[in-house]
């Protein structure tokens, strides 16, 4: 059975993809135990848990562009690709290796034992769990603040020069209250 174009391009790119990053490491060796340092500080910061449904979602479209296809195979289709992927769940370990070199290359093993330590400890935990909540808030805070310090300006330097020149201060308009709404292209 052929696969679809779209199925077998994905796949291809996949592979260049894990193959590339692995050519620098070949220049430079890095020990075991720098590696199990750079897996641990990986598990530790979740660092590839948002690729654990890659190849779970890879098998649900193929399957259904599959089945749409021949509506007639569809039990064949899905045990086959259940099958296939399965097969190619062992791979998940490459990307284990490749994130691992790539953390080793940028961190010493010291750096990479302090980084596990912490987030393994709660308060890391705790960092990984509420940390986009914080930086969400943050950047709400930001922009409320963005807006007033825009506002705050403007009505400064208005009344200032309406001080100095009177009527013939220029007037601070649309470009203003656009900044001071959000919008980043005043033209």
């Amino acid at each position: 059975m052929m696969l679809p174009k779209r199925a077998r391009v994905l796949a291809l790119i996949a592979a260049v993809a894990l193959t590339v990053p692995s050519l620098p490491s070949m220049a430079q060796e890095i020990s075991e135990t720098h590696l199990q340092a750079a897996r641990a500080a990986i598990d530790a910061i979740e660092a590839t848990d948002e690729f654990d449904n890659i190849l779970p979602q890879a098998a649900h479209a193929l399957k259904g562009e599959l089945i749409q296809q021949s509506p007639n195979l569809e039990e064949l289709i899905s045990a086959t690709v259940d099958e296939k992927a399965l097969e190619l769940a062992a791979r998940r370990r490459d990307l284990e290796h490749e994130a691992a070199l790539a953390y080793a290359r940028i961190f010493d093993q010291e750096e990479l034992e302090s980084i596990a330590e912490f987030y393994s400890s709660s308060a890391g935990q705790k960092l990984l769990s509420d940390g986009p909540i914080v930086t969400r808030e943050v950047y709400e805070a930001a922009e409320i603040w963005r807006r007033g310090v825009i506002r705050d300006l403007a009505n400064g330097v208005t009344e200032t020069l309406q001080a100095a020149v009177g009527s013939k201060a220029p007037e601070i308009g649309a470009t203003t209250d656009a900044l001071a709404e959000g919008a980043t292209d005043s033209q």
